[in-house]
């Protein structure tokens, strides 16, 4: 099985290690073959993913699309919610029983919101958490932004680096924590169980 994971940028791919690590626990000799394409800064829209989408499957011979895009895709406002992002992007596609739009609310670092105290010890900051579950953290404040104050107000004296501090944040982290509080992420671990033909997360 090779699946090819459509991603926004280097933060999404420094996550793939702790995916792979993740999924291994999981599938053992089902794993997949995972590659994770690069979109510098945002997914493809319109005519475009739809190319990219099959050009993967067709020339680059997987055998499973998944594109991850955040809500908030920059200063563009292309999506609602992550229902919207998903219809979109399968409207864009077309009738694919191969491509599988998953979302990220608001963006990626929502699925690192529960880690908190990870993030409290590198930013050297005991600010609390945000209020409610991670992926309805906005009110004007992505989890980006959130996570980017913390450190800018900590003692580390410096500012969050997507690359460096997510692959911090998650070093050693068991998944399921995030897993459980986080639907979007759920759904997107699922599917790639679900390709893998092995039993879903409840």
């Amino acid at each position: 099985m090779k699946i090819a994971i459509l991603v926004e940028g280097k933060t999404e791919k420094a996550f793939k290690p702790i995916l792979q690590e993740f999924l291994i626990s999981h599938l053992q000799q089902r794993m997949p073959k995972l590659s994770f394409i690069l979109h510098n800064g945002r997914i493809p829209k319109e005519e475009k993913l739809k190319r990219v989408v099959e050009n993967s499957l067709n020339k680059d011979s997987y055998d499973a699309v998944i594109a991850l895009t955040d809500v908030y895709t920059g200063k563009e406002i292309d999506f609602q919610d992550a229902a919207d992002a998903k219809s979109k992007m399968r409207i864009w596609v077309g009738n694919n029983p191969n491509f599988y739009p998953h979302v990220a609310q608001h963006d990626f670092e929502a699925w690192l919101l529960p880690y908190w105290s990870t993030i409290q010890k590198l930013a050297k900051s005991n600010k609390s958490a945000p209020g409610g579950l991670p992926e309805q953290v906005n009110h004007g404040s992505s989890p980006s932004y959130r996570i980017k104050e913390i450190f800018e107000i900590g003692k580390c004296q410096r500012s969050y680096n997507k690359i460096r501090d997510a692959s911090a944040i998650l070093k050693n982290q068991d998944l399921m924590v995030s897993v459980n509080l986080c639907p979007e992420f759920k759904a997107f671990i699922n599917t790639i169980l679900s390709l893998c033909e092995v039993d879903l997360i409840p």
